[in-house]
């Protein structure tokens, strides 16, 4: 019997190595199918643990994915634009995993299977909720893991090309690709990143978005202090939208989008 084909057989639950430093991620290629004139499909591997990311790497890699793990969710939030398709772990070491679902969700349509030991039913639910296109418990079986990779992909590539995405909020109306926003029909002069945060506070009317995640996605940095940077931000964007009730503090969590 192949022993690495029966290690990749099985992805193990959970194990504790010592822990590793965070790095950029770094693609390593895998040899093009034979049967594809395109480009590998590039995989995303958000897993804390070294063992785990490292066995699935390799069965991917088999497989002519181009793969590459990161091991935090911060890191996640910057990464994800590179992949065609995430695999999440729930279980990082700074922000829940389905917080970062909702985060790469609100900006993105690259599919996303979670792999996680959560196995509950409540779980499940919660996965899917967040963005996930599909949920896999560990120990699964890395040929179950490649067929619900493709049935992912299929379903993607079977869909039509979204037309440019335009946020309706009462007056305000957001055209995340013109990079547009307009109250009451007059267009209102923002910055790039005030209107990625406006873009982000929109995209999720009612649902308060903690400072962390704001720093994360608008910023690329959940963690350096920035002082008042959001702060500032949301001020500027209550003058510029004329009126203080468009944004709701929620204190000592975040902030979400109001009904002025």
């Amino acid at each position: 019997m192949n022993r690495q084909a029966d290690l990749l057989e099985r992805i193990p639950e959970q194990h504790h190595p010592r822990r590793r430093e965070v790095t950029p991620p770094r693609p390593a290629l895998a040899p093009q199918a034979a049967d594809q004139e395109a480009a590998p499909l590039r995989v995303l591997v958000i897993e804390s643990d070294a063992r785990t990311a490292d066995t699935l790497l390799k069965g991917l890699a088999r497989q002519s994915y181009t793969a590459w793990n990161v091991a935090t969710g911060t890191e996640a939030l910057r990464a994800h634009r590179d992949a065609d398709l995430i695999l999440l772990d729930l279980d990082l070491p700074d922000l829940d995993g389905l917080e970062v679902c909702r985060g790469i969700r609100v900006v993105s349509d690259t599919p996303i299977i979670t792999v996680t030991t959560r196995g509950s039913e409540l779980d499940r639910v919660l996965g899917l909720q967040a963005g996930s296109d599909d949920y896999l418990v560990k120990p699964y079986g890395f040929r179950e893991l490649l067929a619900r990779m493709d049935a992912v992909l299929r379903r993607v590539r079977s869909q039509p090309t979204a037309a440019p995405q335009v946020l309706r909020h009462g007056s305000l109306h957001i055209d995340a690709s013109a990079r547009v926003a307009m109250v009451e029909g007059q267009p209102v002069d923002l910055t790039r990143k005030e209107f990625d945060l406006l873009h982000l506070l929109a995209s999720q009317p009612g649902t308060v978005i903690p400072r962390r995640q704001i720093m994360a996605q608008v910023w690329d940095d959940a963690w350096s202090p920035r002082g008042r940077t959001v702060d500032t931000h949301i001020s500027s964007l209550r003058a510029k939208l004329g009126s203080s009730k468009w944004i709701t503090t929620v204190r000592g969590v975040g902030f979400r989008l109001g009904h002025p």
